[in-house]
């Protein structure tokens, strides 16, 4: 299967349940392994690797999303108390996934609403195919060391229940 094609699949497997409800630890990477890194970008076009983020002796949360998204802006809510709680303990860090949205679309949503934590970029998909992301809404929990520890997808997710396990 060439790349392009693997890209277009996921792109519409994204698309396709974005706003599909579904249980925590469903779909995605296996609980249990060590959290991949790979090529993002920051909003001021600098590469970065999200193994940076990880395994630094606090635990991380990964919401892989969209601006367009309804469950992520549903989960807005539950995400910003998150990190107004445990924002000194634990990494927050959204991955943009590039379907239907560019960076200057991600810039501008962050201008008008301040989302608490790192957005990084995922233009190639390299990071999302690395998750196996089924949809955006998509919420990876890694321990300290690396290790995951929760996933979910949708908008009514238990973010606090979530960061517990890796805490």
């Amino acid at each position: 299967m060439t790349d392009l094609f693997k890209s277009a699949r996921r792109a519409m497997a994204i698309v396709a349940i974005a706003t599909a409800p579904a249980a925590a630890q469903d779909l995605g990477i296996a609980l249990g392994e060590q959290a991949p890194g790979g090529p993002l970008e920051t909003l001021a076009g600098q590469t970065v690797d999200l193994s940076a983020y990880l395994g630094k002796q606090q635990p991380t949360l990964i919401e892989f999303w969209a601006t367009w998204c309804p469950n992520c802006k549903q989960l807005e809510p539950a995400l910003r108390a998150a990190h107004a709680k445990h924002g000194k303990a634990v990494r927050f860090v959204t991955v943009a996934v590039s379907v239907n949205q560019s960076v200057e679309r991600v810039k501008a949503w962050q201008a008008a609403n301040k989302m608490p934590g790192d957005i990084l970029y995922d233009r190639k998909g390299t990071v999302s195919g690395a998750y196996d992301v089924p949809a955006t809404s998509y919420i990876v929990v890694a321990d300290k060391t690396g290790k995951i520890v929760y996933t979910g997808v949708g908008g009514t997710q238990n973010i606090e229940a979530a960061l517990k396990k890796a805490m």
